[in-house]
């Protein structure tokens, strides 16, 4: 009996360079004829006298291509598919069915209702059985170069997040200590030069240091699962200095982190709307469970944007000023609300208004630990 280990196999060949094709058919000869005309330097062909001996295989394996028998005892070739077609394991796997019969509607229906690609009378035609399957054998390399392609994209980007991380962390120290020289030489110094350009110092040094905490905190959001929140009973209204306010304004939250969420949005809604015309806080606690904010500018958003509006640097999607920061603003807003387990969405568009709404739950569970 023909099975997989009979075959001859090309050590020259490496393993990931060759494709794996499956034959399933009860009879010895037809598996003898299939695998002559499919066997290349750059293909294994495995056979399986059985639909039982083909799961097996289907375990061990990872197939570019299944030609399947429909005429056979114990499990026909429709039954095989199905199972196959079940597993999460192998029901990506093209399937073609190969039969004796005469041709009939029902059985080709049949076919490829259980997830056939193609459906193959004898005798084939060796040279449209090759082509066939040579498309499949291509496609299958395709998606394992792809693959690993993926990988190294998602290796590389964890790396550099972490490069990121560490570098963020790192600069805090110096950093710190250049503010404390310049605060220390701001107020001792009698110079009004040397004045102005120690306060300029602190200046963009806070400036820098609120970058770092941007770049340390889209860290903590990709690597460590999520912005970590140090909640405490938290009056929204005052956070926003009460500019309106509505009910109840206090919740179980982190009153650090919102700050710098309604700081991010104030921040946004005066860098980008109408200098001319005010923008609008509106803080709404008469729900029992959960509190409403909203910030309102005039201006309307590009649809073109919209759809990254709350991606990290958001690429080269507009173009920022030297003192704009990094465009982590509002990624790290959503990381925030999202922390808290609540939503934040952006409407613009429908008049000359820009609109972000964000609702906070009351309660919350912390899914990142300190």
């Amino acid at each position: 009996m023909l099975s997989d280990e009979t075959l001859p196999r090309k050590e020259s060949q490496g393993v990931s360079s060759r494709v794996k094709c499956l034959l399933v058919d009860d009879l010895e000869e037809n598996l003898l004829a299939l695998s002559a005309v499919l066997q290349r330097d750059d293909v294994e062909v495995y056979c399986a006298p059985s639909g039982a001996h083909a799961l097996e295989l289907l375990l061990q394996h990872e197939f570019a291509l299944a030609l399947l028998d429909v005429q056979m005892p114990d499990m026909d070739g429709f039954e095989l598919a199905e199972l196959m077609r079940g597993s999460e394991r192998t029901r990506d796997v093209p399937i073609i069915f190969v039969t004796a019969g005469a041709g009939d509607p029902r059985r080709m229906f049949k076919g490829y209702d259980a997830g056939a690609v193609d459906f193959l009378y004898k005798p084939l035609d060796p040279y449209v059985l090759r082509s066939k399957a040579g498309v499949f054998f291509q496609i299958h390399r395709q998606k394992q170069q792809l693959a690993e392609q993926l990988d190294t994209l998602a290796e590389t980007l964890r790396l550099n997040e972490m490069f990121t991380a560490v570098l963020g962390h790192d600069l805090r120290n110096p950093l710190s200590a250049i503010l404390t020289a310049a605060d220390l030489l701001q107020r001792r110094t009698e110079d009004e030069a040397v004045r102005k350009t120690a306060g300029r110092m602190l200046t963009a040094g806070k400036r820098m240091g609120r970058m770092i905490e941007d770049v340390l905190d889209l860290a903590r959001a990709r690597l460590a699962g999520g912005i970590p929140l140090r909640r405490s009973e938290t009056d929204f209204g005052q956070l926003v200095q009460r500019m309106v306010q509505e009910g109840d304004l206090v919740g179980d939250w982190d009153a650090d982190r919102l700050a710098q969420v309604a700081s991010n949005l104030i921040g946004n809604a005066l860098q980008h709307g109408d200098t001319a015309e005010p923008v609008r806080i509106r803080v709404d606690g008469t729900k029992d469970d959960a509190l409403r904010f909203t910030i309102t500018n005039v201006g309307v958003i590009p649809d073109r944007l919209l759809p990254f509006l709350f991606d990290p640097f958001r690429g080269g999607q507009q173009n920022r000023g030297r003192g704009e920061g990094l465009g982590l603003g509002l990624y790290i807003v959503q990381q925030i609300i999202q922390a808290h387990q609540g939503g934040v969405e952006v409407l613009s568009g429908a008049g000359p208004y820009t609109e972000f709404r964000v609702e906070l739950p009351r309660r919350g569970v912390d899914v990142v630990k300190l």
